[in-house]
């Protein structure tokens, strides 16, 4: 994988968002390959397509790009929070590649995707909406909140200028795929809790005991539940009958 930006391509662009455009798009369109399938190019749909900016031609995966200079950071500016909440139902909601880039050297820095099936209602934030001056006067935006998601819904293609081996992409969207399987939000909503609560632990092997320090937390997000415990242990048998977590013995697990 190249991680070179063709600055010729810009040679007659003034714009600097049309730059980043042609920039970015041109170098997502030649060197990246479908995550979910493996196909060797995804195509880039004509411009103006609502949401989606590529797509595979084998599986029919679709991509929305954004891309930003130097380091992502924990949050992503999007569009309009009513249309980003009414796509988190859609199966039409794309998944999202996220790019950063040096413009000095004219060359990617990371690149990731985030799959789909981790965009629930937590990740999104709410903006304040524009002045009654504004042009478009009471316009609501949002944010994707990237540190509301589990290390298993950043895949990195390139890290840090160093490319991940095609493989490990591959396994990695792979793996968490039965996310798809569940069509309610909310309950969604509580395996990506404990996805996020075991990538708390910061280690592969962990027992039930140590889950249950999150019981406080996890109560403040879901006030209606006042079963925490028996959640949590419900929630770590779908993540291990679903081949995330495998169960060493009683009460004692380890990451897949």
């Amino acid at each position: 994988m190249i991680l070179n930006l063709d600055k010729k391509l810009i040679a007659d662009y003034e714009s600097p968002s049309q730059k980043t455009r042609v920039l970015t798009e041109t170098w997502v369109g030649n060197q990246i390959f479908c995550p979910n399938c493996g196909h060797l190019k995804i195509d880039k749909y004509p411009n103006n397509k609502p949401v989606a900016d590529f797509y595979c031609s084998i599986c029919r995966e679709g991509y929305e790009l954004k891309s930003k200079q130097n380091a992502i950071g924990s949050k992503i500016v999007d569009g309009a929070y009513k249309t980003m909440m009414e796509r988190l139902e859609s199966s039409e909601n794309p998944n999202l590649f996220l790019l950063s880039y040096d413009i000095t050297n004219f060359e990617v820095i990371d690149f990731l995707v985030v799959p789909k099936h981790f965009f629930v209602p937590e990740i999104i934030e709410k903006r304040k909406p524009l002045s009654p001056t504004a042009r478009r006067a009471e316009w609501v935006g949002c944010n994707i909140s990237l540190q509301n998601l589990p290390l298993s819904g950043k895949i990195f293609f390139v890290r840090n200028h160093n490319v991940e081996p095609k493989e490990r992409v591959l396994s990695q969207w792979q793996k968490t795929l039965f996310l798809r399987d569940e069509k309610e939000i909310s309950a969604k909503g509580w395996l990506l809790d404990i996805m996020r609560c075991v990538d708390k632990l910061g280690k592969r092997e962990f027992i039930l005991n140590e889950m249950y320090r999150f019981e406080s937390e996890l109560s403040l997000l879901h006030p209606e539940n006042k079963h925490i415990k028996d959640k949590i242990r419900q929630q770590l048998q779908i993540l291990r009958d679903k081949g995330y977590l495998d169960f060493i013995s009683k009460g004692f697990y380890r990451l897949a």
